[in-house]
């Protein structure tokens, strides 16, 4: 004897009721998942910028090196 398996879906009717709880629970579900509005962007930078004193420690920096490296090499050369 072979038995056939129940569809308990197929006698299963829907009440107007509860296709309207359906519909406005997929409309509206996708409201929840929102993402929030982003925030203000970074305004520019204003032009016009004085130049930082790092510049001009690099510059000083590589004046002495450069000083310094021709100092050695009159050195080894003699």
């Amino acid at each position: 004897m072979i038995r056939k398996k129940k569809n308990y879906f197929y006698n299963m009717k829907f009440a107007p009721k509860d296709k309207l709880l359906v519909f406005f629970a997929l409309v509206f579900s996708g409201s929840l998942f929102a993402a929030p509005n982003p925030p203000e962007p970074i305004p520019p930078v204003p032009p016009g910028l004085p130049i930082d004193s790092g510049l001009i420690l690099c510059l000083l920096l590589s004046i002495g090196f450069a000083y310094y490296k021709l100092h050695s090499n009159k050195k080894t050369s003699v």
